[in-house]
C-alpha cells in the first residue's frame, strides 16, 4: 500500500502547527501539500488527487469523499471526528482516524484557569495596581472583588471520561467536594467522587459545574433556562467541552439576570463567533478563544499521535480506527 500513497493533503494545519513544530517527518512520508486553513469551497480542489487527507476542523462530508477516487485515508488531528462523514467513508472501505487522548493535562489546566480567575481576579487586581488604586488605598490590602476558598465547595462536573476524572483529581487537590454525573455511569466512581442519579442534581447542588461530556444529537443545548435556573445564585459555569452544549441565550439571560454568578467558557456554538454573540458582552462571563487543547506540549503529542497512526497505516496495521475499517491489502 505505501507505494500507492503518492500524495498528502493538510487542510487546516495552522492551528496544530502554528510554527513552533515541524512538518518535515510528514515530508518524509510522500509528497506534502500543507494548508494552514481551507474554505468549504477550496475543499474538493485542495483535495482532489489526495491519497491521504489530513483535517482538523475542515469538514469532510459524503459528496466531497464520494468524488475522491484516489483517497484511501483520513486521518483527523482532534479527538472528535464529527467533521468527517464516517459513514460515508466507510462505504468508500477509507478508514478515518482520531487522536483519542493528547489534551487531557492542558485542558484540566483551562478549567482551573478559569475558576481561580473567578476565585481571584487576578487580572483585574493586577489592572487596579497599575492604575493606581493600592496607592491610593488607606489599608495595606487592597481587594476589589470578593475573593473565594475552593476547599469546602462543591464541584460538579458532568461528563466522567478522561478529562472529567483528571478535573477532579485537581479538585480534591484542593479540597473540594466533587459531585459527578456521567450518561453512561461506571461501575465505580472515581475515589473521592460521588456519583448523582440526574444531571438536575449536578447543577442544583454545585458551587462550580464544569462540562466535559461529547456533544451528541441528543444533548444539544440541554444547559438550558431550565437548567440554569437549578443553579445557585452564587454558582459557576465552565465549559470547555463543546459549544453547543449550551443554549447560549439562555445562559447570557442567565448571567444578565443574575440568575448564576458567572461562566467561564473556552468553547461556543459558533466558532469565530459571530458579531452578534449574547455571551461576551454578558454580565461576568469570561471567554477564551478555544485554546484549552493547544498548549505546545498538547499540540506536539497530536501531532505525534496522528503521525503514528499514518504510519501505522502505511505499515499495513490501523489504530485509532473510528469507523470500523482495517487495512485492505
Amino acid at each position: 500500500m505505501e507505494k500507492d500513497i503518492t500524495r498528502i493533503v493538510v487542510l487546516d494545519g495552522y492551528t496544530l502547527n502554528p510554527g513552533d513544530l515541524s512538518w518535515v517527518d510528514l515530508r518524509s512520508l510522500g509528497v506534502c501539500d500543507i494548508h494552514d486553513r481551507t474554505r468549504p469551497e477550496e475543499t474538493f480542489q485542495r483535495a482532489r488527487n489526495a491519497t491521504i487527507i489530513l483535517t482538523n476542523k475542515t469538514v469532510l462530508d459524503g459528496d466531497i469523499i464520494a468524488r475522491l477516487p484516489r483517497l484511501c485515508y483520513i486521518g483527523v488531528f482532534a479527538t472528535g471526528y464529527d467533521v468527517v462523514d464516517i459513514q460515508a467513508a466507510a462505504r468508500r472501505g477509507i478508514p478515518v482516524t482520531n487522536v483519542p487522548e493528547y489534551g487531557t493535562d492542558s485542558v484540566r489546566q483551562m478549567v482551573f484557569a478559569h475558576i481561580l480567575n473567578f476565585c481571584h481576579r487576578v487580572a483585574e487586581h493586577g489592572e487596579g495596581v497599575r492604575r493606581g488604586d493600592w496607592s491610593r488605598s488607606q489599608d495595606f490590602c487592597c481587594p476589589q472583588y470578593p475573593l473565594i476558598e475552593l476547599s469546602g465547595l462543591t464541584l460538579g462536573i458532568v461528563g466522567l471520561g478522561r478529562i472529567g476524572t483528571a478535573v477532579a483529581e485537581i479538585a480534591i487537590a484542593f479540597g473540594m467536594n466533587v459531585l459527578a454525573y456521567n450518561p453512561s455511569v461506571p461501575a465505580h466512581a472515581p475515589a473521592g467522587v460521588v456519583l448523582a442519579m440526574d444531571v438536575e442534581t449536578v447543577f442544583r447542588q454545585s458551587d462550580i459545574v464544569s462540562l466535559h461530556c461529547p456533544l451528541t444529537p441528543k444533548n444539544q443545548g440541554f444547559v438550558n433556562a431550565e437548567l440554569l435556573d437549578l443553579m445557585k445564585p452564587t454558582a459557576f459555569l465552565i465549559n470547555t467541552a463543546r459549544g453547543p452544549l449550551i443554549d447560549e441565550n439562555a445562559l447570557a439571560a442567565a448571567l444578565d439576570g443574575g440568575c448564576i454568578a458567572g461562566a467561564g467558557l473556552d468553547v461556543l456554538a459558533g466558532e469565530p463567533p459571530p458579531m452578534d454573540c449574547s455571551l461576551p458582552i454578558a454580565r461576568n462571563c469570561v471567554i477564551t478563544p478555544h485554546i484549552a487543547w493547544a498548549t505546545r506540549a498538547a499540540r506536539a503529542r497530536l501531532m505525534k499521535t496522528g503521525m503514528d497512526n499514518l504510519k501505522a497505516f502505511l505499515r499495513g496495521e490501523w489504530v485509532n480506527v473510528v469507523n470500523g475499517i482495517g487495512m485492505k491489502g
